[in-house]
Formats: C-alpha cells, structure tokens, sequence
C-alpha cells in the first residue's frame, strides 16, 4: 500500500477473494447515512473485506473506477470488479454483500 495507507490500483488488482472498496468523505452526508447498513453487513459477511477510500479531487485509486458521486461501493473479486452501485439503498447493499460472498465462498468450494 500507499504511505497515505490508501492502496493504489496495482495493490487492488491483486487483492484475492471478495472486497468492497468504499469511497466517500466523512463530510458526506449520503455516506454517513450508510455506515449503520455497512457496519451490519461487515459484520454478516466476514468473508468480504471493507475498505474504506477517503475520496477526492485527483485521487488516482477513485478516478481508476470512474467515481464522481459519494458513496461509490465497488465490489470486486480476485481484484477484478463485479459490480459497483451510486448511493445505494440498503437493500442494494445487502444483495451485493450476499452475491459476494456467495461467489468467493463457491470459488473456494471448487478450488478457484
């Protein structure tokens, strides 16, 4: 990683298994009405790591996945990503949690 601790998009590429890269600002009001949602999902499907990307104007690891808008949510697997969604519900996020873990627990399964 980064000395800022952010990882850069090589550190992402590689990262295995299931990953839900978070941008946003804590001054967001969008992002923060998200956080009870994040922590529970977290919490429910340990198999996916969080990482949470404090975003902004020329952050490169942001501009990589095209976000323009907080929270962008990007799921990935094996660094590669899957799915991403703009100010998602709650539903939205526990659906994509539930896909991930469900395709990295099947990779595992068979030996991927």
């Amino acid at each position: 990683m980064s000395e800022s601790n952010e990882p850069t998009r090589e550190d992402v590429d590689r990262m295995p298994g299931g990953v839900m890269l978070e941008f946003g600002s804590a001054s967001c009001p969008h992002c923060q009405a998200i956080q009870d949602d994040l922590k529970s999902l977290k919490n429910e499907y340990p198999t996916v790591r969080h990482i949470p990307v404090e975003d902004g104007p020329g952050r490169p690891l942001g501009r990589s996945f095209r976000v323009k808008l907080w929270p962008t949510l990007v799921f990935l697997r094996d660094g590669k990503p899957v799915s991403q969604l703009v100010r998602p519900t709650g539903t939205e996020l526990t659906e994509r949690y539930a896909e991930l873990s469900s395709a990295v627990a099947a990779g595992r399964a068979a030996g991927a």
